[in-house]
């Protein structure tokens, strides 16, 4: 592929700017960061991603249907071709698979490893019902208490809302099954004449047949998935031991595994939504415990897509979140890519992760590389608005095909020849470049059309 070379020759400083619109950005220079790797000097021609999923159960072999749907999507949006492999999905965890992209004259090999959380999220979805209201409950409670949800409202009052949507449906939940035992309870003891005591335990009993009766609504809504999520990340964010610390290990020794065997040009760990809180503290604890990691060998990158992290951080007790955001502003040895999208609620738009959460890294700022998605560009105009108010679908077009080519597309991202530290500032300008010189000599008129068409 015949990039220019000022096209691909990114190497990224520590010097930062603010923005118009108050956002702070890093400037792209030749700057100390990039030496020690030779960061912008060559194409990406081996790629080793560790993609960090949402809480979401569908485990590794749906992420794969959703990768592969995108991989056929992709090949027939883009000039290039996609051989994907089967998955290996044995191991505990990690499950992979292999996916090349190839072009008119360039190839990039990319290994795709998927972090296994699949089964701790069932396990806390399966908690008895009235575990999980008691749980929803304590979730609203201490965000109110706390002063997080006022927090999260200043932030990102769409955010916030959204939020405070699943908190009201806990609530509701509780409500109906209490207002199903006092009833109950007060048709025993009045109407039929049962002793009080026993007419207290009826309408115990129907409350908690109430809570059993409703959790299928409560799952078809997302109120079991979204609590469960928030409950454990609240934990987790102060420091209390949960699932997440496991995962985090055995992410942090994958990583390390990867730089260590010498085989791939970058090492991108990638986090989507409640992914980019795990992934960010995976890339945390493996600087811990290698500080001279992304130094030399594969330049090493976190990609977090739609991040709820900026919500768990601003918990006024969640030092232990703050600190991997600390550790990861300041680490000159990573690239940091946050992206945002103005039409996803699911997530912080046109917010500083690092300043906006409390976070204070001072002048040794050198992360994240803000990168502003346009939804827009990616959907057909005539599916638009209706694509715009399914939020959940929104929040998952990060990791999807789109319609048609745009600036950002996923599957191009990872396993495209162009330095994911590239993106952020100058998109536009590398789909251009992708797009004139890997199209076919008869595909070049189409190919201009479809860059103007999202320019």
């Amino acid at each position: 592929m015949a990039v220019a070379a000022s096209a691909l020759a990114v190497t990224l400083g520590d010097r930062t700017r603010i923005d118009d619109n108050g956002w702070r950005m890093n400037e792209v220079a030749g700057d100390k960061l990039a030496e020690p790797r030779d960061a912008g000097t060559a194409r990406v021609q081996r790629r080793h991603i560790i993609y960090v999923s949402g809480y979401d159960p569908r485990g590794a072999r749906g992420y794969y249907d959703l990768f592969r749907r995108g991989c056929e999507r992709f090949q027939q949006l883009w000039p290039a071709t996609v051989t994907l492999q089967q998955p290996d999905l044995a191991a505990d965890d990690f499950a992979h698979w292999d996916f090349d992209l190839r072009g008119a004259d360039w190839q990039v090999a990319t290994r795709y490893e998927f972090l296994r959380t699949e089964n701790f999220i069932r396990a806390d979805m399966k908690k008895p019902a009235v575990q999980q209201a008691l749980r929803a409950l304590g979730w609203y409670a201490d965000d109110a208490v706390s002063g997080a949800q006022f927090r999260i409202f200043r932030a990102s009052w769409r955010f916030a809302v959204h939020l405070l949507c699943f908190q009201l449906l806990a609530l509701a939940w509780t409500a109906a099954a209490a207002i199903v035992g006092i009833g109950c309870g007060y048709v025993l003891t009045t109407y039929l004449r049962w002793p009080a005591p026993f007419g207290i335990v009826g309408g115990l009993a129907a409350g908690f047949g109430g809570l059993i009766a409703m959790r299928p609504l409560a799952q078809r809504w997302r109120l079991i998935q979204i609590s469960s999520c928030w409950s454990t990340l609240r934990r987790f964010g102060r420091g209390r031991p949960t699932w997440i610390d496991e995962v985090v290990e055995a992410g942090a020794r994958g990583v390390l595994a990867a730089a260590h065997a010498g085989n791939t040009d970058e090492l991108a760990i990638v986090g989507h939504s409640t992914g980019g809180v795990i992934a960010s503290a995976i890339v945390a604890r493996a600087l811990e415990l290698n500080p001279d990691l992304g130094k030399s060998g594969p330049r090493l990158v976190l990609l977090t897509l739609g991040s709820v992290m900026p919500a768990v951080a601003l918990h006024p007790a969640a030092h232990r979140m703050r600190a991997v955001v600390r550790t990861l502003a300041v680490a000159k040895n990573l690239v940091w890519v946050d992206c945002q999208s103005r039409k996803d609620v699911m997530c912080f738009a046109n917010f500083d992760p690092v300043d906006g959460v409390g976070a204070q890294a001072g002048s040794q700022r050198c992360n994240p590389l803000l990168w502003r998605i346009a939804f827009r560009d990616m959907i057909a105009p005539e599916d638009y608005n209706r694509f715009r108010w399914n939020h959940f679908r929104v929040h998952y077009q990060y990791i999807l095909a789109g319609d048609r080519p745009a600036p950002y597309d996923y599957v191009l991202l990872v396993g495209g020849p162009m330095p994911i530290a590239a993106w952020p500032q100058r998109d536009r300008e590398l789909m251009t470049s992708f797009m004139e010189d890997a199209a076919p000599g008869g595909a070049r008129a189409s190919a201009a059309a479809v860059i103007g068409a999202v320019s």
